[in-house]
């Protein structure tokens, strides 16, 4: 997510913080490059000229703390004003009698009916029975797109190709009522661009559903045409907040940090991803921290919170402290880590070096590893992977040619366990090697 964006931001803070005093000089020099970084990125030239504006009053004025160096006094203003740009977090507004209509509009390619599926989810996850609507009879293949995915959800999903998209979203609201469902989630139908039929029949949908959430979804990869078409659809019907698809791709991304000052609707959720738990809620500090380098720490808490086995991670843990961690329990470690998404996105969310690292490996090349890894582990016998002491050579061009790796990624990942182990070792003798002291 925004990895060109993040990389020119941090080579400008790099600089300002290595210099013990900055003069005006300094700092105006700092700010075009932040403004030539945003405009590049796609931020509305208008939102970019207000930021640098602010940041340049502040950075110039008498804000000074005892804390923080010059350098970083200046990053902080830059945080404080990109938040304040991206606008405050808004909640789904899910109150009032049931069923809630949720009504996702958009044009045609945007995400759409992927992002009815991973909000279902989301809800489905809080708790409410959900109820997917498939209101697109045009585009082809979108009513069995959306089946596929109730289907993998275990989420219903009404359809009828005998009724119009305003009756099916009508009928749908009624047995939604009679059959206890909290929320109705209509994936309604788009249009390659913007016009009169579509915006007609949408609110017709509206009319007849009475939806609490009007969404338009946007595809984050188009850049400022995402802005204009926000413009366009919030000009013909009223829009109660915006999902950003695509959101970790990175040319053109930055539209979305200058989409909430330009249209004035709140973003509630972005798509970080392809499956189906890649959606986040909307935070403008957590954003503001990543789009900055500074990682999102607490972003990725929240997904190991929903998707790991803490009792599964706490056993792994467990026997890392006390010195019985076997090539097993690595493998059972790395699936885990694998729940949480690429390693990419993993690293991308930690702060300072390790997000850093993320921005420069290649592509693939730390899920490659990763599977590597795993391919080694499994083509070892149980008893292998227990008593690790056991792979002499002949095992080794076994498990290598099992695994389709050469003897020596073999050699390398065993390195890499013994070294893990020697460090466990270490942590024990200096007293820190219990689970209250890795968890505290």
């Amino acid at each position: 997510m925004f990895e060109t964006l993040t990389g020119r931001l941090n080579e400008v803070f790099d600089r300002l913080r290595r210099r013990g005093r900055l003069s005006e000089t300094d700092i105006d020099a700092g700010l075009r490059e932040i403004r030539l970084a945003l405009l590049e990125a796609d931020v509305h030239f208008g939102v970019v000229k207000a930021l640098i504006g602010r940041v340049r009053e502040r950075a110039l004025g008498a804000e000074l703390s005892r804390a923080l160096s010059p350098g970083q006094q200046v990053v902080k203003i830059v945080q404080d004003e990109l938040i304040l740009t991206l606008g405050e977090a808004v909640p789904l507004h899910l109150t009032g009698p049931r069923p809630r209509v949720i009504m996702l509009v958009g044009l045609q390619g945007s995400g759409k009916t992927t992002a009815a599926g991973k909000l279902a989810r989301l809800l489905k996850s809080s708790g409410e029975r959900v109820l997917l609507v498939a209101a697109d009879p045009y585009r082809p293949a979108a009513v069995q797109q959306l089946q596929q995915l109730g289907g993998r959800l275990d989420i219903p999903v009404e359809s009828d190709p005998q009724l119009n998209p305003v009756d099916l979203a009508r009928a749908a609201r009624e047995k939604a009522a009679l059959g206890g469902f909290g929320v109705v989630i209509l994936d309604t139908a788009g249009r390659s661009q913007l016009d009169a039929e579509l915006m007609d029949e949408l609110r017709r949908v509206a009319s007849a559903t009475m939806p609490v959430e009007t969404l338009l979804v946007l595809d984050a990869m188009t850049g400022q045409e995402a802005v204009n078409i926000a413009q366009g659809f919030r000009d013909d019907m009223p829009l109660t907040g915006l999902i950003l698809s695509k959101m970790d791709g990175d040319a053109r991304g930055g539209a979305a940090i200058s989409i909430r000052a330009v249209t004035g609707v709140p973003v509630k959720f972005i798509g970080t991803g392809e499956k189906l738990d890649a959606l986040e809620k909307y935070d403008p500090a957590r954003l503001a921290s990543r789009i900055l380098g500074m990682g999102d720490v607490i972003g990725l808490i929240e997904r190991a919170e929903g998707l790991l086995d803490e009792q599964e991670a706490r056993a792994g843990a467990e026997k890392v402290m006390r010195g019985s961690f076997n090539l097993e329990d690595w493998l059972q470690q790395m699936k885990q880590v694998r729940k949480l998404g690429s390693m990419s996105q993993i690293l991308d969310m930690l702060p300072g070096q390790l997000g850093q690292a993320a921005r420069q490996a290649s592509p693939g090349a730390l899920d490659k590893g990763l599977k590597v890894s795993e391919s080694i582990i499994q083509s070892m016998t149980g008893q292998e992977r227990r008593s690790p002491e056991l792979l002499n050579a002949s095992r080794r061009r076994r498990i290598a040619a099992g695994s389709g790796t050469s003897v020596q990624e073999v050699n390398h990942l065993l390195k890499q366990f013994r070294e893990t182990q020697k460090l466990m070792k270490v942590m024990q003798n200096s007293g820190r090697g219990s689970l209250e002291n890795l968890f505290r």
